[in-house]
């Protein structure tokens, strides 16, 4: 079954008034909340931060990990303590999971202490968190109107479906996802397929892509571009019985060998990478499964092993025929899913490419008080 291609009208609940919540603020004090797990929501927030101040708001930004390392070349940023998902051979592990997390209960309390000293020492007026838990639970506590800006809501907050086999691992990523932003005043969610919205104060909008996405200009080389999030040998081993050149990222190494070209990491190399490759195997985070639609690429999603948001967004790529997804992945299938590029690239012709204005035009209207 193909989904529609659609024109991007920002949808919306039916939803409580959010004067009551937003006082007028020309200029806000902001605390900006940014989950440190992976590229993805840095690379999200610099979009928003960059526009927040030109606004000329004063914008506290908190993260950890890759998204401090990240934004921090850019903006003063507050470290905090974050949770983080352990990965082994593109799988994720629970147990090593839950583990290291629990190990950090006190530095947790320490960071939500900070926080609280943070929005009392700057006066912050309101709160938005990219799916980064603390800088929510603080703002709730200071009674502080919260604004969500991430993509995982959608799986909460709209109609969507899903494959069944996945119905357990669905339940429990609902879950985390609830727990993450609990009661947050307005949901900002961000999504490469329509759906229809099913919470209060939830609005739907296009992706938030990089300045440099927007402005580029692809065209379709020879390589294939593979990325993962750790090192995926399995992977490795079958492209190499492929005929086609790769150029890989993630694997821990670098190199020639064979038709796989195996690159250190690199922003601005893998941007023109992305920018000139003729198709994408990779896993399927959000970022890059939207920068690479956006740009006309052909996309085989490998996901995270039960990380359900990965699955959810291959599956929805697949469904709406912009790419390929199969739970098990063989040389056949890829020799499968390069013979069809032409059909996917054709797909893609229709994928509405559209800017970040409306989403920052809303969160201007919520911070300004207009809703």
């Amino acid at each position: 079954m193909i989904a529609r291609c659609f024109c991007f009208e920002p949808r919306k609940s039916s939803e409580k008034s959010l004067t009551i919540y937003f006082r007028k603020h020309t200029m806000a004090n902001i605390l900006y909340g940014v989950n440190g797990e992976g590229a993805g929501h840095s690379t999200r927030a610099k979009e928003v931060i960059a526009h927040l101040q030109q606004r000329r708001h004063a914008v506290q930004v908190v993260s950890f990990d890759r998204g401090l390392a990240n934004l921090r070349k850019d903006f003063d940023v507050t470290e905090i303590t974050g949770w983080h998902i352990e990965y082994v051979n593109n799988q994720v592990r629970y147990r090593r999971t839950i583990t290291k997390n629990l190990l950090t209960a006190r530095k947790t309390a320490a960071s939500v202490a900070r926080l609280k000293d943070l929005i009392d020492e700057k006066k912050i007026n309101v709160v938005v968190t990219d799916f980064e838990p603390l800088s929510c639970h603080a703002g709730r506590s200071k009674r502080l109107p919260v604004i969500s800006i991430d993509n995982q809501h959608c799986l909460t907050n709209t109609d969507v479906t899903y494959p069944s086999q996945y119905r357990r691992d669905a339940t429990a990523a609902k879950m985390v996802t609830r727990l993450m932003v609990p009661r947050a005043h307005a949901y900002l969610v961000t999504s490469f397929f329509d759906a229809k919205v099913t919470k209060p104060n939830t609005f739907l909008f296009p992706p938030i892509l990089r300045e440099c996405i927007l402005k580029a200009k692809a065209r379709q080389g020879e390589h294939v571009l593979v990325y993962v999030t750790s090192p995926a040998p399995d992977l490795a081993k079958l492209l190499a019985d492929v005929r086609c050149s790769f150029v890989a990222y993630g694997f821990g190494r670098e190199g020639q060998d064979g038709n796989i070209l195996f690159k250190k990491p690199s922003l601005d190399g893998f941007l023109a990478d992305l920018i000139a490759a003729k198709a994408i195997i990779a896993n399927a985070g959000f970022s890059l499964v939207t920068e690479a639609l956006y740009l006309g690429k052909p996309y085989l999603a490998v996901p995270v092993e039960h990380q359900f948001e990965q699955i959810f967004n291959a599956y929805w790529l697949d469904k709406a025929g912009y790419g390929a997804y199969w739970e098990q992945l063989n040389r056949e299938r890829v020799e499968s899913f390069l013979f069809n590029l032409p059909y996917f690239r054709e797909k893609l012709v229709g994928y509405p490419r559209q800017g970040n204005q409306g989403l920052l035009a809303k969160l201007d209207g919520l911070i300004s008080g207009k809703g």
